[in-house]
């Protein structure tokens, strides 16, 4: 089974971090839900209190496959503040772990550095916050081992791109038309 880590910290996106969690355990993946602070409960951008599986926890966060963020505010500031996070985030890359972003959050893979040189998205008006990648406005940008996605409504697309990161094309596909989504269902 495929280990993921999605982070939540206070102020961030709900659709965003929760399409990825429901997405990816459909897939069959073990998603762990990590509060970054000091409580399992979460309350995101827009109200909805979230319970967390369990507080971020390197030691836990290393077994994982896949590192996730979502966007929101202040969700993404929170998330840039956490010097745990950070660290973990430039550990995967060095070990070309798979990392991925949404909406305001790739600008925290920017400030740790990890963008430079690379093709990735954000949403409108974050780009400076990127440090060096070469900005685009695909729904979904896979570079490498790091993906990043522009905000809520490509919360799906991003969410499918790392199903099939982590299971291939044909899982991808199979979830896509479980739930309805897109072209041919």
């Amino acid at each position: 089974m495929k280990k993921v880590s999605i982070f939540l910290a206070q102020g961030f996106e709900e659709v965003e971090g929760l399409t990825a969690v429901d997405l990816l355990r459909r897939a069959g993946a073990e998603v762990t839900m990590a509060a970054v602070g000091d409580s399992l409960e979460v309350t995101g951008s827009h109200g909805i209190t979230v319970k967390a599986d369990r507080l971020l926890n390197p030691e836990e966060e290393r077994k994982a496959e896949m590192l996730v963020l979502p966007g929101g505010q202040p969700g993404t500031k929170n998330l840039n503040a956490c010097g745990e996070l950070l660290e973990l985030l430039k550990e995967f890359d060095r070990e070309g772990k798979k990392l991925a972003a949404i909406c305001a959050a790739p600008t925290v893979l920017g400030s740790a550095g990890l963008l430079k040189n690379r093709k990735a998205v954000c949403y409108p008006g974050c780009e400076e916050g990127l440090n060096g990648a070469e900005a685009c406005t695909e729904r979904v940008a896979v570079d490498g081992h790091i993906t990043t996605s522009r905000g809520v409504g490509t919360a799906i697309p991003f969410a499918l791109s790392l199903i099939e990161q982590l299971y291939g094309k044909e899982k991808s596909e199979e979830i896509r038309k479980s739930i309805i989504y897109g072209h041919g269902v």
